[in-house]
């Protein structure tokens, strides 16, 4: 049974996520429209949870006058049916109501609802551009994907469970009362008139509120999981008491508006507890009053109290709810400004499939300046032929990671034309476009998983010996061999950690180069792939990545020229124009920017303009 309930809403739906919208009703309704079916009966139980509870206190009211007017003798035949009839409402009636409901709300909505938002929210926040990723705290990210989810979850639930009892018994026991003197709704009617007031006032307070502590809380966590990710630097220059007081700076702020939150419920649960209490004693006083003029009966005072009794603790209930209501919505509101964003790189909706038979890549009068007016790159022509081996080269700042970024896709062009094999890539779809191009960057990170499958991320179907044969070509099996993690996991199933930080650079470097050779993908981009690398190592995989270039089309980013000074051709860049452009022997020839750079090498290592001048005048002194 709770397996059945638990399926009825699907947590991981198929449907390709859309843009949420921007509002907060309709960023709700958005991620609920599939569990309607299980919120309004699950609304309507609650509903009927709550007349029965209500009516109780009626039938109350009447079994104290019987019991105070009627004849034991004669009692059960007369009442006996009446009695019957509350005591299978409450040992049926109500209890099968509250254990649908419980299996609609507990097994169907409670974990499926939040996982869907999750689901769809994940997916969506995946395709977003690297402009966003670059603009925000990864953990700044998930924790408002984490929060989001579920504030929409309470927001849509607590809506209903506070409307229900709030309409159910303020205007049950409004009848109730007055149906036995309309004198005594009075004090009932004051005191809701003046509980609107106290929820109008601190209520919308306690949201705004909601909001900056969902957002300081945002913070405090990107702050925390920043400096655990950037560890090796915080100790590397010993920082540890700067990052805790970074980190401090923001608790702070989230503690400020704890305090700010703290002080309005204070407020508002003292003046809620006079607001009670003055109720009681009112209604206790006239229900005497009233009693002595012969005008109600004992019943009515009855029920009158028992229902201010009740009130008195589902009062502080609504309230409760009303404030985490509000603190929700206010984690809704500030999840929304992260999540409800345009992507700015977005497939048409008939995008093709990319297909490479050839590998020519074509920069057509390309115009790219990270949304500026100018600089970057300003009609860029450049033509790379089938299966040629290009080395891109330029002082930084010249445009050559630009390059690789807009045929990545990273981010579009904003003029002329980019094309594969003829194909505009604005044509095509994301994902086809990156399944032809094989990336070594210099940076490299591994997902924190085994080396297994951070080699296998290359090409998912691939066989354990196709993976076995990419590690070898890429010289990893003697290192992997000794590998460990503190799972007790050896080898190709240990862990990496986070970021592939349990390994040196080279190790990182040569599984990724693994990675891209399993991927075997057309179009290749070296980017200072070899620069973690010593030169024994280099040596020994250099072979195999000239082996891995063999009928690829090959764009190969180095300031390392001597990486590069054997491809076919070398395309010297400079303030986003090829300037210089030709085999390594005919620009040497040529005495220009390359030539020039290919001279002040030190090492093999390229000195920028301003690094060699700093070495000149440290001599000089």
């Amino acid at each position: 049974m709770f397996r059945w309930f638990e399926s009825r809403l699907d947590p991981f739906p198929h449907e390709e996520p859309l843009e949420p919208p921007k509002t907060l009703l309709a960023f709700c309704l958005h991620y609920t429209k599939d569990a309607w079916p299980y919120l309004i009966p699950a609304a309507i139980l609650m509903a009927g949870i709550a007349i029965a509870e209500v009516w109780m206190f009626s039938f109350l009211g009447n079994i104290v006058d019987w019991l105070s007017a009627q004849d034991r003798e004669t009692f059960l035949a007369d009442e006996g049916w009446k009695l019957a009839g509350m005591a299978a409402i409450v040992l049926v009636g109500l209890p099968t109501m509250v254990w649908f409901h419980s299996l609609l709300q507990q097994q169907t909505l409670f974990g499926n609802y939040p996982m869907r938002i999750r689901w769809q929210v994940h997916r969506y926040l995946l395709k977003q551009s690297m402009t966003f990723y670059q603009d925000e705290f990864a953990g700044r990210i998930a924790t408002k994907l984490m929060q989001t989810a579920l504030a929409v979850r309470e927001t849509v639930i607590k809506t209903f469970d506070v409307l229900n009892y709030v309409v159910v018994y303020f205007l049950g026991m409004l009848f109730i009362v007055a149906s036995a003197d309309w004198r005594l709704a009075l004090p009932l009617a004051g005191w809701v008139v003046c509980y609107v007031v106290l929820m109008t006032y601190f209520v919308p307070r306690l949201g705004r509120v909601a909001e900056d502590q969902a957002d300081a809380r945002s913070v405090m966590t990107g702050r925390v999981v920043d400096s655990y990710t950037n560890i090796q630097t915080v100790k590397l220059f010993s920082h540890a008491r700067r990052e805790a007081t970074y980190a401090k700076e923001s608790m702070g702020g989230f503690l400020d508006t704890v305090y700010r939150q703290m002080r309005l419920v204070t407020g508002l649960y003292g003046l809620l507890y006079i607001l009670n209490s003055l109720c009681l004693v009112t209604i206790g006083g006239l229900g005497i009053w009233l009693w002595q003029l012969d005008a109600i009966s004992v019943g009515a005072i009855a029920v009158a109290l028992g229902l201010v009794l009740r009130l008195w603790g589902m009062s502080q209930w609504i309230m409760w709810e009303l404030t985490a209501l509000f603190e929700n919505v206010g984690t809704v509101q500030d999840g929304i400004s992260s999540i409800s964003l345009p992507r700015v790189v977005e497939d048409k909706p008939d995008a093709a499939e990319l297909v490479v038979p050839k590998g020519e890549i074509v920069f057509d009068k390309v115009r790219f300046h990270y949304g500026k007016n100018k600089g970057v790159l300003e009609e860029l022509d450049l033509t790379i032929r089938p299966g040629e081996k290009v080395g891109v080269v330029g002082r930084s700042g010249a445009g050559k990671s630009t390059l690789v970024n807009l045929l990545l896709r990273f981010y579009d062009i904003e003029g002329g034309r980019l094309m594969i094999d003829g194909q505009t890539l604005a044509d095509v779809t994301q994902e086809s476009l990156r399944a032809h191009i094989g990336v070594v960057t210099q940076d490299t990170s591994l997902l924190h998983r085994s080396v297994r499958e951070n080699i296998l991320y290359g090409r998912p179907d691939a066989s354990e010996e196709m993976m076995l044969e990419a590690a070898k070509r890429a010289e990893t099996l003697d290192f992997i061999a000794g590998l460990s993690d503190p799972e007790g996991r050896k080898g190709f199933d240990a862990h990496v950690g986070e970021r592939g930080v349990k390994l040196s650079g080279g190790q990182r470097q040569r599984i990724a180069i693994a990675r891209v050779m399993l991927k075997d993908a057309p179009i290749l981009i070296l980017d200072e792939a070899t620069s973690a690398l010593d030169s024994e190592v280099e040596a020994a995989i250099q072979e195999n990545l000239y082996r891995l270039m063999e009928g690829k089309t090959v764009i190969a980013i180095a300031h390392r020229l001597s990486t590069i000074a054997a491809m076919d051709r070398l395309i010297v860049m400079d303030k986003g124009h090829v300037i210089e452009d030709g085999k390594h022997d005919d620009l040497i020839a040529k005495g220009g920017l390359y030539a020039d750079l290919w001279n002040r090498q030190s090492g093999g290592f390229l000195l920028p303009d301003d690094a060699e001048q700093d070495v000149k005048d440290i001599a000089a002194e």
